[in-house]
């Protein structure tokens, strides 16, 4: 019988739907595990015993069993704040039941022997941007002049120094961490990639309380969306300077601008499948500016990624197809 397909996600997430439906068609066997309902909804049990763990996971309204030694693939696909069975844990106790869930979990997954999409040491790893443009540069994308500063004299040098516009970029997250607070304490929802201009020169006084990340403004042709899975690489071109709201960023989707397939030269898709593979990742969602001079300039590479999307603007690019056959090829040992 095939080996299962572990889904570590939440109850959100629409990806996780699709693949695992897709999965079960193609003679998969998905397990879901939605992190914002453990261990509420599950049992879990593990013995060392005979110098390995065995044991595994019981989704309680289901009746679905997971073994260890039954695991043959795991997708690493979205976080979750945990749930449990107490809604009245203190703060400490709270505090306290989230680490040693964190340790459970984690020492669970680490010591699978398994094909993964992609290992949490190996996206830990690859999610530092600095990092990601060092490496991007070695392998000969072109990357834009950056800084990191929190002095704003420091700014407008480096402003002078480009003799071009600058863009301002959250490197974190682009939800300003709303996710990480309760609704009633949100501030803000979202900062998209933002072109400085005068209209900032006060705003930009504000870096002195934390350092921020610049980049020169790279005038564009298009943009490219390259997603890796596996062997396979999916590129949707990105007609971004047809609206002026995704001049800057193109992820305003209030603004009906052209998606479509592209397909890359050999070079292009086989270096963004080398930077993917570098990190030991199976699946990485880059961004790339093509200039209007043809060159190809490296953003960003996201480990975890969205692809639906661009899935659904280009249905032509089956992602969520080729992504559940990597898993159940993956499961199978093949």
């Amino acid at each position: 019988m095939a080996k299962r397909i572990l889904i570590v996600t939440n109850r959100a997430d629409l990806h996780a739907d699709l693949v695992a439906a897709k999965v079960a068609s193609g003679d998969g066997r998905p397990f879901r595990l939605n992190l914002d309902e453990f261990p509420e909804h599950f049992a879990i049990t593990l013995e060392f015993v005979g110098g390995r763990w065995e044991g595994g996971l019981s989704h309680l309204p289901s009746g679905d069993v997971l073994s260890l030694s039954d695991i043959g693939a795991v997708w690493m696909r979205k976080k979750a704040d945990f749930s449990f069975l107490s809604g009245r844990l203190t703060p400490q106790e709270k505090a306290f039941a989230d680490a040693e869930m964190e340790h459970i979990l984690f020492s669970l997954l680490y010591g699978l022997d398994c094909y993964w999409m992609s290992h949490p040491v190996a996206i830990r790893g690859a999610i530092w941007k600095g990092e990601q443009l060092l490496r991007a540069a070695r392998m000969g994308f072109g990357v834009p002049p950056s800084i990191v500063t929190n002095r704003k004299g420091d700014i407008d040098a480096f402003r002078g120094a480009v003799g071009a516009d600058i863009v301002f970029k959250a490197l974190s997250s682009p939800s300003l961490a709303a996710e990480k607070v309760a609704p009633g304490q949100r501030i803000a929802a979202n900062l998209s990639t933002t072109r400085i201009t005068e209209d900032h020169e006060e705003l930009l006084e504000a870096v002195a309380q934390s350092p921020c990340f610049f980049q020169q403004y790279i005038a564009k042709q298009y943009e490219l969306r390259v997603t890796v899975i596996g062997d396979q690489v999916f590129a949707a071109k990105i007609h971004s300077q047809d609206d002026p709201r995704t001049a800057t960023d193109y992820r305003d989707f209030s603004a009906e601008i052209l998606y479509e397939a592209e397909d890359l030269p050999p070079e292009i898709a086989s270096r963004c499948l080398d930077f993917v593979r570098s990190y030991g990742l199976a699946y990485g969602a880059l961004d790339l500016i093509v200039t209007p001079s043809g060159e190809y300039v490296f953003l960003e590479n996201n480990p975890v990624g969205q692809f639906l999307f661009v899935e659904q603007l280009v249905p032509e690019l089956d992602m969520t197809g080729a992504l559940a056959a990597c898993l159940v090829r993956g499961a199978a040992g093949k």
